[in-house]
């Protein structure tokens, strides 16, 4: 008998157990939902606010002179499939040509990253009620990668022409040309063929869309990023 009532009791207790964590479940969940105190339009229009901000903000930074070059976050550095190259110039004594070089790249980026603002503001406005309660319950960059899957080929095709100019403009292949000919005329190397209208058109995009997180987290983050009432509903 007494067998069976400690059966009993055991039983009973871990239903009560397994109750509990429904409830804390339960609780968390509802957490997540009553986390804003904005109904679905203003979710909508406050993560739009939040990202226009952003994208604003990361073109103005990033188009600004020395906008890349001097951000470490977005820097663009030698290419990696030529660090090879990159190695063995500077153990020929041209570090100032490859210097030369990485900051016309940084500079061209500046310059493609002006343009595009427009591109980012048609997407944001583009977003849906499901989609922005999804983006709102989702992490720190949720919006940022939304953005990022839906117009980053967009983008790529529109900066790239303007990669093409801002190349042309801050005479970028005055400074590859001769370490691509130095390198190519050493013995035993492989030669090295790199898209640098790809190159620099990838990495402008990289750097806005590194910008954009950073801006987002700032606002979901730190009250003080909220500077509208719109923003201090939503993200609470």
């Amino acid at each position: 008998m007494k067998f069976i009532f400690s059966a009993l009791l055991l039983i009973v207790s871990h239903l009560c157990l397994a109750q509990i964590d429904l409830l804390k479940v339960a609780s968390t969940k509802a957490s997540v939902l009553l986390s804003t105190s904005a109904n679905n339009d203003e979710v909508t229009k406050g993560l739009k606010e939040a990202l226009v901000i952003g994208a604003s903000k990361a073109i103005e930074n990033s188009s600004a002179k020395g906008g890349f070059y001097t951000n470490i976050l977005i820097r663009i550095p030698f290419p990696a499939e030529a660090e090879k190259m990159k190695k063995t110039l500077q153990k020929a004594g041209m570090e100032s040509q490859i210097k030369g070089f990485e900051k016309s790249i940084n500079s061209a980026a500046e310059l493609a990253s002006k343009e595009v603002l427009v591109i980012f503001v048609d997407a944001i406005n583009s977003i849906n009620i499901k989609d922005a309660l999804q983006i709102l319950k989702g992490g720190n960059t949720a919006a940022t990668s939304y953005l990022k899957k839906h117009i980053s080929v967009q983008l790529y095709n529109k900066i790239k022409p303007i990669a093409k100019k801002a190349i042309y403009q801050v005479e970028v292949t005055k400074y590859w040309n001769p370490l691509l000919k130095s390198y190519n005329t050493i013995p035993f190397t492989k030669s090295v063929n790199l898209d640098l209208e790809d190159y620099v058109t990838t990495k402008t995009i990289d750097g806005i869309f590194v910008l954009i997180a950073n801006k987002e987290k700032q606002i979901r983050n730190n009250p003080k990023a909220r500077n509208s009432e719109l923003l201090l509903k939503v993200f609470k």
